[in-house]
């Protein structure tokens, strides 16, 4: 494992071990919906709040719950949306609490863009599953015979997928099946095209900065009542993207070995280790796993921020804490509550 940035103290994290945030139901917030994720409430003015929960989703399914993920997400998302609002506008509109943003509520794009500048990848839908099964066509890109394992593409590529439902499966798409299937037009595609290449190359140049490689990432776009295509969900953080550590990936790449990394590969190389994920049980995740995800985690969070991440006092309930911070949403408290900042 590698040596991150301020890794934190094992007692200390090991003190927070079942102080996870795993469901947010607050009924005092209207039109609850849950996702892999994250929970959201729409408010009646048009206003979205989401609070990223310490779930982890990979292969369909929820596999654990990390400490402080939650927290870690929304914090680095934050960090992305501030240095790239010059690229992009976002949805957010402020930060009542550090697992919460407010934000506007938008037409979510039936599509997802995933940016990809390396062949890697664990999942069914990844470039690397499918070119080691032969293909070379796909998502309306062609690859060349020949790459390896974790080599850098000849250009960086869209592979765009379908949306799929809480327990469903994302499948792969090309530009002609989106325009085809009218999911998008082609200038909205053009635009949406244009917008993640975009990001993706400031995300690159910062984490090169960083001493990392931004490997691949997924961005999700919506409209708002213009008609305007915006950023949402989340950006470049540990979930929606994949990070490896620059300093070490030559080395590794020509011995043949897995690059350096912190993402949520660290659970989903020890499934899948043990079991087919798609298709068997998941064994349950021993403690010690639990909580070295959680350093990779925060120490992401420090790496890529450049901030250190302080732990709270042991006992300190997340849930309750959110609670408090949201008690101006609430509509028994007489107004729709404040920006946060």
């Amino acid at each position: 494992m590698v040596n991150f940035v301020n890794m934190v103290d094992t007692p200390a994290l090991a003190a927070h071990i079942n102080n996870v945030l795993e469901d947010v139901s607050i009924p005092e917030l209207p039109n609850h919906y849950r996702g892999k994720v994250r929970d959201n409430y729409d408010l009646p003015d048009g206003r979205r709040i989401i609070i990223a929960t310490d779930r982890l989703s990979a292969f369909d399914r929820n596999l654990a719950a990390i400490p402080f993920k939650g927290q870690v997400l929304t914090q680095t998302a934050r960090f992305w949306f501030e240095a790239t609002r010059d690229v992009c506008p976002n949805h957010v509109i402020g930060y009542p609490d550090p697992n919460v943003v407010v934000c506007r509520r938008l037409s979510i794009l039936p599509v997802e863009i995933i940016v990809r500048d390396y062949l890697a990848g664990s999942t069914a839908t990844s470039i690397l599953s499918l070119y080691k099964a032969g293909q070379r066509e796909m998502y309306g890109v062609r690859l060349p015979d020949g790459l390896r394992e974790n080599q850098k593409l000849p250009e960086t590529i869209i592979t765009p997928t379908t949306k799929a439902s809480t327990g469903g499966h994302d499948e792969p798409l090309t530009p002609d099946e989106i325009m085809g299937r009218n999911l998008l037009t082609a200038a909205q595609w053009q635009r949406v095209s244009e917008l993640a290449l975009t990001l993706f190359a400031r995300g690159r140049e910062i984490a090169k900065e960083r001493g990392l490689i931004l490997v691949d990432t997924k961005y999700e776009f919506g409209f708002d009542e213009h008609g305007q295509i915006i950023l949402a969900d989340e950006i470049h953080t540990p979930d929606s993207s994949r990070y490896w550590f620059r300093g070490s990936y030559d080395t590794r790449f020509e011995a043949g070995e897995r690059p350096d990394s912190f993402d949520k590969d660290f659970i989903r190389t020890w499934v899948v280790s043990r079991c087919d994920p798609y298709k068997d049980p998941i064994p349950e995740i021993p403690q010690e796993v639990i909580l070295e995800a959680a350093r990779v985690y925060i120490s992401a969070f420090e790496a890529i921020t450049q901030q250190t991440f302080d732990l709270p006092p042991a006992g300190t309930s997340v849930l309750e804490r959110i609670r408090h911070n949201l008690a101006d949403y609430f509509p028994s408290a007489g107004q729709t509550g404040t920006t946060g900042e």
